[in-house]
C-alpha cells in the first residue's frame, strides 16, 4: 500500500468539512489543539458552508478536498467532524490524482466512507483518528495525544494500544492489514460502486457508539 510520509513539526494540515456542519467555537478549539501539537492548520472559507444537515453541496465539499490534496504545501488533511455526508463526495473524487500524492488523511465515524475509499480505491494507508471538532476540541481529555503523535510522526509501527476503556474479550494473535470503521457506514456501502470489499487476510475492526444490540446483530448477520 502507498504510505504517506511521517508528519513533521510545523507541517501544514488542511482542515475540510466533508460531512456535517459544526459550531465555530469548537472548531477554533480544535485548531488551537493542532497548533499545540506543532502543526499549522489551514482551511478555506467553504469549510463553514451549511446546507441543511451537511456542510455544503457535495461538489463543493469534494472540490475542497481535491484542492487540499493537490496542494503541495499541505502535508495532510484532517476532517472537521463526522455526522453525515462523506459518502456524497465519493463520485466526485479523482482517485488517480489522489494516488499521485500520498498524504495523511485523518477522520473517523462518518469519515469511514472516505477512509475506505482511500484504502480500497487508491491503495493508500489512511488514519482512523480524531476530528477537529469531535475530539481535538476537547484537548487531552478527548483523545490519546501520545498515540496520535506516534501514529502520524513516526515511521515505525504504532505498537500496543492501551486505554482504561479497552477490554479484551478473547485474547489471541492475528496479523494483516487493519481495515474497517463504523459498522453502519460499512453496511450502507454494500451493493454500491463504493462497497467495502477488503482483500483476503485483512483484520477487521468495527466502531459503533450507542447502537442497540439488535441493530448490531441485524447489521452483522
Amino acid at each position: 500500500m502507498l504510505k504517506p510520509r511521517a508528519l513533521r513539526p510545523n507541517d501544514r494540515l488542511s482542515v475540510i468539512a466533508p460531512a456535517s456542519p459544526f459550531e465555530r467555537d469548537l472548531f477554533e478549539q480544535g485548531l488551537a489543539e493542532l497548533r499545540d501539537l506543532s502543526f499549522e492548520p489551514v482551511y478555506e472559507p467553504s469549510v463553514f458552508y451549511k446546507r441543511e444537515y451537511v456542510a455544503g453541496d457535495p461538489t463543493t465539499r469534494a472540490e475542497a478536498f481535491m484542492r487540499a490534496w493537490s496542494d503541495d504545501s499541505v502535508a495532510g488533511v484532517v476532517a472537521a467532524r463526522g455526522g453525515y455526508g462523506s459518502v456524497q463526495l465519493l463520485p466526485y473524487l479523482d482517485a488517480e490524482s489522489i494516488c499521485c500524492r500520498p498524504k495523511v488523511f485523518v477522520g473517523y465515524s462518518d469519515l469511514t466512507a472516505m477512509l475506505n475509499y482511500l484504502t480500497g480505491r487508491c491503495g493508500m494507508v489512511a488514519f482512523h483518528g480524531p476530528t477537529v471538532v469531535g475530539s481535538l476540541a476537547s484537548g487531552i481529555k478527548g483523545y490519546d495525544r501520545q498515540s496520535f503523535l506516534r501514529l502520524l510522526m513516526q515511521p515505525e509501527p504504532l505498537g500496543e494500544l492501551s486505554s482504561d476503556g479497552l477490554e479484551c474479550v478473547r485474547s489471541g494473535e492475528a496479523s494483516g492489514v487493519l481495515l474497517g470503521g463504523t459498522l453502519t457506514q460499512l453496511v450502507a456501502s454494500l451493493g454500491t460502486p463504493f462497497a467495502f470489499a477488503p482483500p483476503k487476510g485483512f483484520v477487521l475492526f468495527l466502531d459503533e457508539v450507542g447502537e442497540r444490540p439488535y441493530r448490531l446483530d441485524r447489521m452483522l448477520t
